[in-house]
């Protein structure tokens, strides 16, 4: 699983990269403000819980922290970048405001990802 999370974690920071470029690059004049805006957020957020992803697939690696508590944690990250920043990226190109609503889910992901670090962080012996 360590190794899964790695990948996923390695593809988020990179994809995430590209689009804060593409954004500043190629976007700037095709999309209005606050849709670039959406945009630049989804790709911040991704980045933040590539890092995330990637602190669970090292802590992975080690036997002493819960394996299950952080495999839910790395599930938890990817559906929220998927469902948030994905979303998000939606939104912006297409502006269809219902897209909005999914990215709330996606946040829940997000706090369900970081609640279980924490519960694996807490049960460190």
């Amino acid at each position: 699983m360590p190794h899964l999370f790695l990948a996923i974690a390695s593809l988020f920071g990179g994809t995430s990269v590209a689009a804060g470029a593409f954004a500043s690059h190629a976007l700037r004049d095709k999309l209005t403000e606050r849709a670039l805006d959406i945009f630049e957020t989804g790709a911040r957020y991704q980045m933040y819980h590539a890092l995330a992803l990637l602190v669970v697939a090292l802590l992975l690696s080690r036997a002493e922290l819960p394996p299950l508590t952080l495999t839910v944690a790395g599930y938890a990250f990817v559906a929220g970048v998927l469902l948030f920043s994905g979303s998000l990226y939606a939104l912006s190109f297409s502006g269809i405001k219902w897209l909005g609503a999914i990215a709330p889910l996606g946040g829940v992901m997000f706090i369900v990802g970081w609640g279980c670090l924490a519960i694996a962080a807490l049960s460190y012996k």
